[in-house]
């Protein structure tokens, strides 16, 4: 994607020590946008990891960071005062759909509570555009795939998906009342290089490398509409350059994969054989996803161009690296 900048933007990257959030704001720094990064650094999972990340971006003389709680109004007013800001984009949240089943208060607090006061502060600084993460879970019970922005998204079978379709409905209220551009973001199993260790492709590794026995939920009749992280990176900062009045984009692989093959890439490349326990499906979780992405094509000119194999290839690789350093 040939995405520039003007020179001198500002852009509020929010959840920067996150999986997303590290690599668009590198993405960003890189191109040469000042970023300025917040994250709260909780222990949902191993902090050190977002530590690490965090360290990359200080590497970077255009990068700020600020570390506070979104959830905290008089932090967000803050950093807001004191900064110059020409685009938010919102990738912080709590993510997850078991974690949600036993603390839903961090799902109120982190995707509720900061969301509508980030968006709040955002029309009170006049800032026009605001770019949010959604999620493919958002498609709950539907049974037409491939899923489509315009399908109806009325039936969350989890909070967290319920929280993130409260976000769409909230950047639509504030787009048709105050004029904010708002652009939500569904992304559909986003795994690469510094992912998230309580998602599965590191579960697994870490399993398989210690040969330790690794849960296959719905007996591995699972499909998944993995998405590699550079992939998601170029749809982000698409949205970020064309700040669309009011748009929801699905930003997935368009190609499912089964779990099964999944685990069989990992074995591959790890070089070793998975002990696999068989187990029924999980209250929350959605038989099989997969991104209708036409329209992101079409307005993002969104067209991922990693295949699984040489994603997981690319995942193992940092995987093996990252884990025998800090071993």
């Amino acid at each position: 994607m040939n995405i520039k900048f003007k020179k001198g933007t500002s852009i509020l990257v929010t959840g920067s020590a996150g999986f997303i959030g590290f690599h668009v704001a590198k993405k960003l720094l890189e191109m040469g946008v000042r970023v300025i990064g917040i994250d709260n650094l909780n222990n949902y999972y191993d902090v050190n990891l977002k530590k690490d990340r965090n360290n990359i971006l200080k590497k970077y003389k255009n990068y700020k960071f600020c570390k506070g709680d979104l959830a905290n109004l008089n932090f967000i007013k803050k950093v807001l005062n004191s900064e110059k800001i020409d685009k938010v984009c919102h990738l912080a949240a709590q993510p997850g759909v078991r974690y949600s089943l036993i603390n839903p208060q961090a799902y109120i607090q982190s995707n509720l509570i900061a969301f509508s006061h980030l968006i709040e502060e955002v029309r009170k600084h006049k800032i026009k555009d605001f770019i949010y993460a959604s999620s493919s879970s958002v498609y709950g019970k539907n049974k037409k795939t491939p899923f489509s922005v315009e399908d109806n998204v009325d039936r969350p079978i989890s909070l967290y998906a319920a929280t993130k379709k409260s976000n769409e409905l909230i950047a639509h209220a504030y787009h048709h009342l105050f004029g904010i551009n708002c652009t939500g973001l569904r992304f559909f199993t986003v795994y690469g290089p510094y992912s998230r260790p309580d998602m599965s492709p590191i579960i697994f590794s870490k399993a398989i490398s210690q040969n330790q026995v690794i849960k296959v939920f719905n007996y591995g009749k699972m499909k998944r509409d993995f998405t590699y992280i550079d992939d998601i990176v170029d749809g982000v900062l698409s949205a970020l350059h064309h700040s669309y009045p009011y748009e929801i984009f699905n930003l997935g692989n368009n190609r499912p994969i089964n779990l099964q093959y999944f685990i069989a890439l990992l074995e591959k490349n790890i070089g070793q054989k998975a002990k696999k326990k068989l187990l029924p499906m999980q209250p929350g979780d959605i038989l099989s996803t997969a991104a209708d992405i036409k329209n992101s094509q079409k307005k993002l000119g969104f067209t991922p161009k990693t295949p699984i194999e040489e994603g997981i290839k690319k995942f193992t690789d940092w995987y093996k690296e990252y884990y025998k350093k800090n071993a």
